[in-house]
């Protein structure tokens, strides 16, 4: 009988090259997505959960939180099968959230890998992965640098 054993589909940190770009699947925020994030987080400010006070406050409806945005957008990266298994740690985050993301926006992440460091001590390496959260618009509404920590192949 086969035995099927999980192997990991990601790249491995030497398989990494600075200047390469990658664009992940897209996805709708929901307003359960919004919910779901509030009851996890514990941030119910009105902006994310209450549809009349946010219709008359700056953006004229409610706003996803800019750290559900952020984690749905390494989750596309984990998804796009690139660090899939091989990632060991996310070990540093730089953002910048300069648009809002409203209920049935569609994001993708746009990823560009602007530098590596080995540590062999770690068995992997840092990766630096330039990013940036894009709407249906084509609007960037999060941007900034993703450095994780990538297995090395062990050969």
């Amino acid at each position: 009988m086969t035995e099927l054993v999980y192997q990991p589909k990601g790249l491995y940190f030497e398989d990494f090259e600075i200047g390469v770009k990658l664009r992940t699947a897209g996805r709708t925020i929901t307003e359960a997505d919004i919910v779901t994030f509030a009851g996890l987080s514990g941030d119910f400010n009105q902006i994310h959960t209450n549809a009349e006070y946010a219709a008359a406050d700056t953006f004229g409806q409610r706003v996803a939180h800019g750290l559900l945005v952020q984690s749905i957008a390494t989750g596309l990266a984990v998804q796009s099968g690139v660090i899939e298994g091989t990632v060991l740690a996310f070990r540093e985050l730089d953002a910048k959230f300069s648009l809002p993301v409203f209920i049935g926006d569609t994001v993708h992440v746009e990823i560009e890998i602007v530098d590596k460091k080995p540590l062999p001590r770690l068995r992997g390496g840092n990766v630096v992965m330039k990013y940036a959260v894009v709407n249906q618009g084509g609007q960037a509404t999060q941007r900034g640098n993703w450095t994780m920590l990538v297995k090395s192949r062990g050969e």
